[in-house]
């Protein structure tokens, strides 16, 4: 047992920023994939459960590792964010199948923004395209307001560090409209 800076007993913490904290995270949820057969994606606070659900046995399975995830939270004493946990139905094929995950149905989602792109049931790109211009804008017009001088030597620093990363990010990320 440690002790707090104030000098009051710590009974367990992983202290904030530690190289530790993530690790130890990592290993705990290292099981959460156990059994799935769709494919997971685990990220630092998040996870993702996707599949091909052409077919009733597709949503069958998708259903089993819903009910196989929210197991998992049970025996490690752990919840899931369930107003956090929505379905978004890829395909203009998909009929939309209702999912629950423990006794909660899950809400039906029209986009989800996953690593900073947000993704529709359609696939469409054109409202990120409008949100990349707007934060891009928005940059733009925090350089005009905190600068004084226009000259080159001034104006190039600031949009190579502030402007030019965050197109080539989108630009990356979105390609090419057509």
């Amino acid at each position: 047992m440690g002790l707090h800076p104030a000098g009051n007993p710590v009974t367990s913490s992983v202290p904030q920023g530690s190289i530790l904290g993530p690790v130890l995270f990592n290993i705990f949820i290292n099981s959460l994939d156990a059994g799935v057969e769709c494919t997971i994606s685990k990220f630092t606070d998040d996870a993702k459960l996707g599949s091909d659900v052409d077919s009733l046995e597709g949503q069958d399975a998708l259903q089993r590792d819903l009910d196989r995830l929210e197991h998992w939270a049970v025996i490690n004493e752990i919840k899931f964010n369930k107003s956090k946990c929505q379905i978004l139905h890829l395909g203009w094929s998909n009929d939309g199948h209702n999912y629950k995950l423990g006794e909660e149905w899950l809400e039906s989602s029209p986009a989800e923004r996953d690593l900073k792109v947000l993704v529709n049931s359609r696939l469409n790109m054109g409202h990120q395209h409008a949100l990349a211009a707007k934060r891009t804008n928005h940059i733009l017009g925090y350089i005009k307001h905190s600068i004084t001088s226009w000259s080159k030597e001034v104006i190039i620093p600031w949009f190579s560090v502030l402007v030019q990363p965050h197109l080539k990010h989108y630009g990356a990320v979105l390609g090419p409209t057509i």
